[in-house]
């Protein structure tokens, strides 16, 4: 295992297409629940242990080798908004392209034969970690940070706040990131033996509904 490996997979300029997507964070920033750097601390918590959760067990389970079709349908069904069900796939798709020129595999090739318009992202995710050689708590990892680095970039540009208050937020929840990236794989490994509907199922009712609404905006900054 090249832990290396992980910084690759992890780093923003990762050509996966996520820079395009606030996470949430333009919706929730127009509604006025995001502010500054205290709400934004906010909503990045909410989302580390909801839809991050969510993501990062799915990574997991994925490296594990649980049954792709199995995870995919259990993502779709814990994605109750069209807008982001396209949105996990088409990010899936993206990332299937970038990891397949990065880690060559025939899992990463199988996967996008089975599914030409994009598995949803935390299930590709896992597998391209698995392909690179990573362990679940790293797939875990880099699900649960996607989850928080994305608003806290895209609130930057939404509503200039200083980038060095945005880095301290997520600095500020590493720790619970940690806990909540163990109870992930903790979930994952559970799953081998209990199906997936052992893996989380932790909702965030206003960012589906936000995501709802700012897919009709007519002008937006990010794509979601």
């Amino acid at each position: 295992m090249s832990r290396a490996a992980l910084l690759v997979l992890a780093d923003g300029r990762f050509p996966a297409g996520g820079h395009a997507h606030s996470g949430g964070a333009e919706a929730a920033v127009k509604a006025g629940r995001v502010t500054g750097a205290a709400t934004l601390e906010h909503f990045c918590r909410g989302r580390l242990h909801t839809t991050g959760l969510v993501a990062g067990s799915l990574a997991a389970a994925a490296v594990l080798g649980l049954p792709v079709d199995e995870l995919d349908a259990a993502a779709d069904a814990r994605t109750p908004s069209p807008a982001l069900r396209t949105t996990a796939r088409r990010l899936g798709r993206q990332l299937v392209r970038a990891a397949r020129a990065t880690w060559p595999s025939h899992e990463l090739d199988s996967l996008a034969a089975e599914f030409p318009k994009g598995a949803h992202q935390p299930v590709v995710l896992g597998l391209t970690a698995r392909a690179a050689g990573l362990e679940p708590l790293d797939a875990a990892y880099c699900a649960l940070y996607e989850s928080v680095s994305g608003p806290a970039t895209a609130t930057v540009r939404l509503l200039s706040l200083d980038p060095f208050d945005a880095t301290g937020v997520l600095a500020r929840l590493a720790p619970e990131l940690d806990r909540v990236a163990d109870r992930a794989v903790e979930a994952a490994r559970r799953a081998l033996t209990e199906g997936v509907d052992a893996l989380p199922a932790a909702s965030a009712p206003l960012l589906e509904i936000g995501a709802q609404a700012h897919a009709a905006w007519p002008v937006r900054l990010f794509a979601s």
